[in-house]
């Protein structure tokens, strides 16, 4: 395995990020107890940026991939995203653990068994789950403070977000996209998208059950956190597959902000209009998949 990993560790590093996109809360310092604070901080001290931390968190996930037998969650994790605002340090630990037995489980409902241990041997699955039982018991509740989603972006994920919070960068040929904001703002917007959606549908004497949970489901996940903190979505990958042009035409954060500002005026036709822009801008990514 030593070998194996010897051998991949440049042509990893030179890879593109995988075509997902992630949802990020950073927390501050002071939302950790001691001694993990102290720990925490001293991390920070020095850490790596965000782009490179990322590849590096695809770098071992993709290792574990390929170890025989394959390990479909790490053995340890002590990593993070940070983010400075202003000289205070927030952080966002990758919980590399616990988003991959997320993944796993949602990966194994949607494959029948002989399927599922075509990828992940049976020996391999059963570790994990003897992993995470012990891991339960550790870190009972324990909150995801990252989200992600893979060949699209989710139309409510835009709603914390002004068009004002989007920063792009093109310096090295490859667009990068991130959106950040303070999570008092993030769940400002949530929260009044929520009564906006509500309200709209009960006039209208609608029923979209499935936009109203989304929206209720990330609202009450920005609850969990520290009221100091920040949340970010980055489109990572996803960066890559609009391309220099479709990054520069991406209006989605405005789009869905003129959406729910329609909705509320009553213009039922205008906010379908936006909505539909946005709908229809990342089905085109996500029908990449399919391509690929």
């Amino acid at each position: 395995m030593e070998d194996i990993t010897a051998h991949l560790t440049m042509p990893i590093m030179a890879l593109p990020s995988p075509y997902a996109a992630y949802l990020r809360v950073y927390e501050p310092l002071a939302a950790f107890p001691e001694p993990e604070r102290a720990d925490w901080a001293g991390y920070a001290a020095r850490a790596t940026s965000r782009d490179v931390r990322l590849v590096a968190e695809h770098q071992t996930s993709l290792v574990g991939i390929v170890s025989v037998p394959p390990r479909p969650v790490p053995a340890a994790e002590r990593e993070a995203f940070v983010l400075a605002v202003e000289d205070d340090v927030h952080i966002c630990p990758v919980q590399a653990r616990l988003r991959s037995w997320v993944a796993l489980g949602q990966f194994r409902d949607g494959l029948p068994e002989t399927l599922l241990h075509a990828f992940v041997p049976p020996l391999s699955l059963e570790q994990a789950e003897a992993d995470h039982e012990q891991w339960a018991g550790d870190e009972a509740g324990a909150t995801l403070r990252i989200l992600t989603a893979t060949w699209s972006v989710p139309v409510s994920w835009f709603v914390p977000f002004a068009p004002a919070d989007r920063v792009v960068d093109v310096s090295d040929g490859h667009p990068t996209v991130v959106h950040r904001t303070r999570m008092s703002g993030a769940r400002r917007r949530v929260a009044r998208a929520l009564r906006t959606v509500r309200t709209s549908l009960e006039d209208m004497g609608g029923d979209d059950v499935d936009v109203v949970a989304e929206l209720d489901q990330l609202g009450r996940w920005l609850e969990e956190f520290h009221p100091r903190s920040w949340v970010e979505l980055d489109y990572a990958g996803l960066a890559r597959l609009l391309g220099l042009r479709g990054v520069a035409a991406d209006t989605s954060v405005a789009d869905v902000a003129a959406a729910l500002t329609a909705l509320a005026e009553g213009d039922e036709a205008g906010a379908a209009v936006r909505y539909g822009a946005v709908v229809d801008r990342w089905a085109a990514i996500a029908a990449l998949e399919r391509a690929n």
